[in-house]
């Protein structure tokens, strides 16, 4: 039975990286993390500095793929649906994303002309992962969208909801992943 259960678990792993090969091979917009597959657990790194959260406060590193030929800029949210008690937490907001941008690196200033949007404590720029010691890893959605809108077009320090609002009707492609963590 174990040896089953092994062939299966191997069977499904193949089967997820066939699924991101032909993601990126049939031309559909694609987001991935450079040495961090969908559903994995996140490095202390990347946790928050501030409250005993015992990170680095280091953002990801993103890359996307496939965008289609009418974007004119990206936005790129990461979203803690677990976090105060199920109504979530917004870690990360970016947008006005240079069209020609197609990286985020671990860490690094956001591209030149992006703009940061309101995280959980109000200011903008990346907040990284502190759920309560104890919890069952938090699930973080991170969101890739490439947008018909010019970089420019959005106002500063927007949140979650407001950015939602106005990419309304202007998102050409999405594409996401999760990401776990636990203290």
């Amino acid at each position: 039975m174990c040896r089953a259960k092994r062939l299966l678990r191997v069977a499904a792993i193949g089967a997820g990286c066939l699924l991101s090969v032909a993601a990126i091979a049939d031309g559909r917009f694609t987001l991935t993390s450079p040495g961090l597959a969908d559903n994995a657990t996140l490095d202390s790194r990347h946790a928050a500095s501030a409250q005993d959260c015992g990170g680095k406060n280091v953002s990801l590193p993103l890359a996307w793929s496939n965008a289609p030929s009418e974007t004119q800029s990206f936005a790129v949210t990461i979203f803690d649906p677990d976090g105060a008690r199920g109504l979530g937490i917004v870690h990360w907001i970016l947008y006005g994303i240079p069209a020609a941008t197609t990286a985020l690196g671990e860490g690094g200033p956001p591209p030149a002309g992006s703009v940061g949007g309101i995280n959980r404590t109000g200011k903008d720029g990346y907040y990284g992962p502190c759920p309560p010691h104890g919890d069952a890893p938090h699930h973080y959605v991170v969101q890739a969208y490439a947008l018909d809108l010019a970089a420019n077009a959005l106002p500063a320090a927007l949140d979650r909801n407001a950015l939602i609002a106005a990419m309304k009707g202007h998102v050409l492609a999405s594409s996401s992943m999760v990401v776990r963590y636990a203290r």
